[in-house]
């Protein structure tokens, strides 16, 4: 249970400090969100978007942690995850095409669980 604690908390401490995304869009996409889950309860009632948030942070932590097994805790490039070493130490540079098309299929995705099952 301690390894699982401290992992949380190497990534969350990562989440915290990385550059992947510009610094306004970490702060938009939270209103972006409560906006989406907002609406998407308004349209189609609090039981299709709680089966809708669920189905997406499962997909989305799939995606996290296929990023994180793949980069090697962040440390590697993979896929549009790019690495490279400047002044001795790491840095990584924006996340691209293919992270966001996963965000995109798991949103989708999400939504057909979420209106196809019967509730």
């Amino acid at each position: 249970m301690k390894k699982a604690i401290e992992e949380i908390a190497y990534d969350l401490e990562y989440i915290k400090g990385h550059e992947l995304q510009p610094k306004w869009f970490k702060v938009a996409k939270i209103f972006i969100l409560f906006g989406a889950i907002g609406g998407y309860s308004y349209l189609f009632g609090w039981r299709r978007t709680i089966v809708f948030v669920v189905a997406f942070l499962l997909l989305s932590t799939i995606v996290h942690y296929t990023y994180r097994i793949r980069t090697e805790r962040y440390t590697k490039s993979w896929l549009d995850f790019q690495v490279r070493e400047e002044n001795g130490k790491l840095v990584t540079e924006r996340i691209g095409k293919y992270y966001y098309l996963a965000i995109i299929l798991n949103a989708i995705i999400s939504i057909a669980i979420s209106q196809f099952l019967p509730l």
